[in-house]
């Protein structure tokens, strides 16, 4: 009988997924986004995903939510930094968080917004103006 347990065991670690046995991959997002506010939040953008397995994909991102804010503002040369993934595809979908944010001219905004267990680190300087608490859903999707 421990024979056929010890078996099970090792046939089971055979056929595991072997990408969760690759490890995590580090990825990167590039983006550039512009949008506006008031109490409704909306921004869209383009950017590309890269990874350290070499891959990369280009994708559409929005963002979207409601709040206290008033706002318009672009963000050039954006980063984000993912953190979680296994595969280049768990990164595409739709994030939750929730952010404050204050600028005019020329501000700064740091945010991070999950999906499951991927998180995304987003960081950006931007022009425009915008004040308020924010909160919603953002989105990544192939372009």
């Amino acid at each position: 009988m421990k024979i056929l347990a010890g078996a099970l065991l090792l046939a089971a670690g055979v056929v595991a997924p072997s990408a969760h046995a690759a490890g995590n991959i580090d990825c990167e997002l590039r983006f550039n986004l512009s949008g506006w506010s008031i109490f409704y939040k909306t921004a869209t953008g383009n950017g590309t995903i890269t990874c350290d397995n070499g891959a990369s994909i280009p994708v559409k991102i929005s963002a979207k939510g409601g709040g206290l804010t008033v706002g318009k503002s672009t963000v050039s040369d954006g980063r984000g930094k993912f953190t979680g993934a296994y595969s280049v595809n768990d990164l595409i979908g739709t994030y939750g968080g929730a952010e404050v944010h204050a600028g005019a001219s020329r501000s700064s905004n740091a945010q991070v917004v999950t999906k499951g267990d991927i998180s995304l680190a987003l960081a950006g300087t931007g022009r425009g103006w915008d004040l308020g608490v924010g909160f919603g859903k953002f989105v990544i999707e192939r372009r």
